[in-house]
């Protein structure tokens, strides 16, 4: 039997775990927390079948501007942290331009193909069915041009890649939804996605289904990992394992094991904060407030406030700049209540610059895998992800073709 020793127990973690033990493998999933606890846990709940395009970074001069000076709450960033940001953003730059861009988004739209589709089957056998809704979420507008422009981008990812939406007037929005207002232009309901009331509780119904399958979940320091003569071995606090593979899905912190041998990935690391509020109304589906760079949608604690990206450092104090500005922008379409958390959760998206996750073998060291890097997206493309893997892992011929994610890239 083949072994394997998944390090990371977030959506890519847990799903990789899976896949793998389908196809025979005896498996042990290693974390520092239970599964689910880290940015796994702190998203907005959307299995996206919609995000057919990568988010590409802003090239036009106007738009970089209000992030530099600070005019837009969709990006933060801690100056006396940016030189550690400074090459991967550049990178991030480069691959944005449209002929880049395009190509990212034929590679990332094979996979998001998967998302739903694997998930359906993870959701099913993992009983869990009670955390998932499938009737999408709404993306506001509050400036009309903008609107006119979204519209015209839906219409051309219908037109190639099959997604499905309808649009909402800001009166039909209002009478949908428990909103203050209905001067708003409008909004793109995307119908294909999918929401998850507790996404953290998703990802422990996933484990939870890895161990009745007979998986192993043990606590232990990713760093201890060591090259063998058969394989990898790793500390737990169960005591030593060993197995002939190993599979890095440890999300931002992926560069910071693989760097000791010898590999150097960049990533984009962008911070993320989130709140729940109750004692409002509660909204029907997730609302993404496109020119405010936030989303909230009903969750099993109350509604929750999801903030765009903070480029700081990774042990930075928490500065939810944010999420206060959300909160305030919130407040102007509900009455959100109170906030039921007396801090708000913070946790980090690995991103790379060329917008694509790095999944594969590493090219120098047999038996060391790959899958991390997934953006804003990895709740949505872990068992996707994690189903190509393991077929390459196993030998099979890959659901689609692996090279664009490869990590010998960089």
């Amino acid at each position: 039997m083949q072994s394997a020793i998944v390090l990371g127990g977030g959506m890519i973690g847990v799903s990789a775990a899976l896949h793998l033990q389908r196809r025979g493998w005896a498996v042990t999933l290693v974390d520092r927390r239970e599964p689910g606890r880290e940015t796994s846990y702190g998203n907005a709940g959307m299995i996206q079948a919609e995000a057919v395009r990568p988010y590409a970074m802003p090239r036009d001069i106007a738009t970089l501007l209000k992030i530099a000076t600070g005019r837009t709450n969709d990006v933060r960033y801690s100056f006396s942290s940016l030189h550690r940001h400074l090459e991967p953003l550049l990178r991030y730059w480069w691959h944005s331009a449209p002929k880049r861009h395009r190509e990212a988004i034929e590679a990332w739209a094979r996979l998001i193909a998967y998302a739903t589709p694997e998930h359906e089957i993870l959701i099913r056998e993992a009983h869990a069915d009670n955390l998932i809704r499938r009737a999408g979420y709404r993306l506001l507008h509050r400036d009309a041009a903008a609107f006119e422009l979204a519209i015209k981008t839906a219409e051309q990812n219908r037109a190639d890649f099959g997604v499905n939406f309808r649009v909402l007037s800001g009166g039909e929005l209002a009478k949908a939804e428990p909103l203050l207002r209905d001067d708003l232009p409008g909004a793109i309901h995307w119908l294909d996605t999918w929401t998850v009331s507790d996404p953290g509780a998703l990802v422990t119904a996933y484990s939870e289904l890895f161990q009745r399958l007979g998986g192993r979940i043990l606590l232990g320091d990713a760093q201890t990992l060591q090259q063998t003569s058969s394989g990898w071995s790793l500390k737990t606090d169960n005591g030593p394992i060993d197995a002939a593979n190993v599979v890095v899905t440890l999300g931002p912190w992926s560069p910071d094991l693989l760097q000791k041998f010898g590999y150097r990935i960049p990533l984009v690391r962008k911070r993320g904060y989130h709140m729940h509020y109750s004692g409002g109304p509660s909204l029907d589906l997730p609302l993404v407030d496109t020119a405010r760079g936030y989303a909230m949608g009903p969750m099993a604690k109350g509604i929750r406030i999801t903030t765009g990206a903070e480029l700081t450092g990774p042990d930075a104090p928490a500065t939810p700049v944010q999420l206060a500005s959300a909160e305030a922008s919130a407040r102007e379409l509900l009455d959100l209540g109170k906030r039921a958390e007396p801090e708000p959760w913070f946790g980090t998206r690995p991103c790379t610059p060329d917008m694509l996750p790095v999944l594969g073998p590493a090219p120098r060291h047999r038996g060391l895998w790959m899958n991390f890097g997934h953006g804003h997206q990895g709740f949505t493309l872990g068992p996707a992800s994690g189903r190509l893997l393991a077929e390459m892992m196993s030998g099979e011929t890959p659901s689609i073709d692996p090279t664009p994610y490869r990590p010998e890239r960089f």
